[in-house]
């Protein structure tokens, strides 16, 4: 493999505690030195000037769709579409056809992600078998088969007790089992935040307390067993808040937020946008605030994506029959420096934190870092770049963007994996 000097950049490593302009040089897979005027003879050279150097992106979620809807997304896609995001790792849900709860199914996705060649993909076991809330799935077989954390997210775990097993179960292995906190007797039939909005477009709401009803029954079991509950997608003020006080009672709870929760509020549905639709949904500007003002206390650990892929003819439905979700994997970046950064919320640092070093310390993987002798995995962005998200140009599969036309700021130049370049600004999807 040939060496990569990546020279001139601004290296930004929270693991390590360095922010400065050096190299980084890259040599058989793993980062071999960080520092001023690196050589290396024969060494492909990135001319980083005006660009951040940081770790390559970890993502804690996302939704591959492989197997079972192939014609919306596979892993091949989507690893590609995280390649572009500047994301080399990715985790992905088992909410598939048929769900990833044994052995074989984490097999075949870690041979696929293989295949494909681009950004890493870690499978997420499902907690239950079938996701169906009754008897829990082989963690120890999860696990050994590449696994890297358990849930039955696209649903809540079920009940309690389940919750109580799992997590009690999931110490055993060392991992977290992450919950999408949603509960459905409360939920039932809604398609948006209720609330004003909700009330002036006649559609059914969800409430809040959806949610943060199962954030406070988490959190008492994570207290109870000591187990690592890791809280998917938050949404709300009351969720940022008993989170707070749960981690200054040292409860083991940790938490991610979207780009487009912390981006957006309920009024980008107003006109029926079935791209605004996603569960949970889009809240109001008090949980905004509440959300990045976690995110910057560190309440809120990382930003994970939620990546969600649907076909076209699945969203022009009418608002109430349109599935929920988006694609976040593409326009990340640029929604959180243009929303974060520039709003004064967090520091590039702080970012590259959210975005690389707490997600791959939560999933326990040997990324987020470019300590010598760290992987090979490495994004180099240009934080001026300003460009227009237009969706036929994105990798994935799939358009379900409700970001389409917004002027953002930071473009992806080059994501390396494994020592690796396996993404150019200028790439397309067609290879052309």
């Amino acid at each position: 493999m040939r060496p990569i000097l990546i020279r001139g950049g601004r290296v930004i490593d929270p693991a390590s505690n360095f922010d400065g302009t050096a190299d980084v040089l890259l040599l058989d897979g793993k980062v071999t030195a960080v520092g001023v005027n690196l050589a290396r003879e024969g060494a492909e050279v990135l001319d980083a000037a005006g660009c951040v150097v940081a770790p390559g992106f970890v993502d804690l979620h996302v939704h591959l769709r492989e197997p079972g809807r192939e014609d919306v997304e596979t892993i091949a896609t989507g690893a590609r579409a995280a390649a572009a995001g500047g994301f080399t790792s990715v985790c992905a849900m088992p909410n598939t056809d048929p769900v990833t709860d044994n052995q074989a199914a984490v097999g075949f996705i870690v041979s696929q992600a293989r295949r494909a060649g681009t950004a890493r993909v870690y499978p997420i076991g499902a907690v239950s078998l079938g996701q169906r809330g009754e008897q829990l799935a082989e963690f120890g077989e999860l696990v050994g088969a590449g696994a890297v954390a358990v849930s039955d997210d696209g649903r809540p775990v079920a009940t309690a007790h389940l919750m109580r097993t799992a997590l009690e179960y999931a110490m055993s292995f060392g991992i977290p089992v992450i919950d999408h906190c949603e509960d459905v007797s409360l939920s039932a039939g809604g398609a948006m935040h209720e609330g004003l909005v909700s009330t002036r477009l006649g559609l059914k709401g969800i409430p809040r307390s959806a949610e943060d009803v199962i954030v406070a029954r988490d959190i008492q079991l994570a207290e109870l067993t000591g187990g690592h509950a890791h809280l998917a997608h938050c949404s709300t003020a009351g969720a940022v808040a008993m989170i707070r006080a749960a981690k200054a009672r040292g409860v083991r709870v940790t938490a991610e937020v979207t780009p487009h929760h912390l981006a957006l509020t309920d009024a980008a549905c107003a006109a029926y946008d079935t791209h605004a639709k996603m569960n949970p949904p889009l809240r109001e500007s008090r949980d905004v605030v509440a959300l990045r003002e976690g995110l910057a206390d560190g309440t809120i650990d990382c930003i994970a994506t939620d990546h969600a892929p649907h076909h076209y003819d699945a969203k022009e439905q009418e608002f109430d029959n349109a599935p929920f979700g988006v694609v976040g994997l593409e326009t990340a970046l640029g929604v959180v420096m243009t929303e974060l950064v520039d709003g004064k919320v967090l520091d590039l640092s702080a970012l590259v934190r959210c975005l690389a070093t707490r997600p791959a310390e939560i999933a326990h993987l040997t990324a987020g870092t470019l300590a010598p002798g760290a992987p090979a995995d490495v994004v180099v962005f240009d934080p001026a770049a300003q460009w227009t998200v237009e969706p036929a140009g994105f990798f994935s599969k799939s358009r379900n963007t409700p970001f389409a036309g917004r002027r953002l700021r930071s473009r992806v130049r080059w994501t390396i994996v494994g020592g690796a370049v396996v993404h150019r600004l200028g790439d397309r999807p067609d290879g052309k």
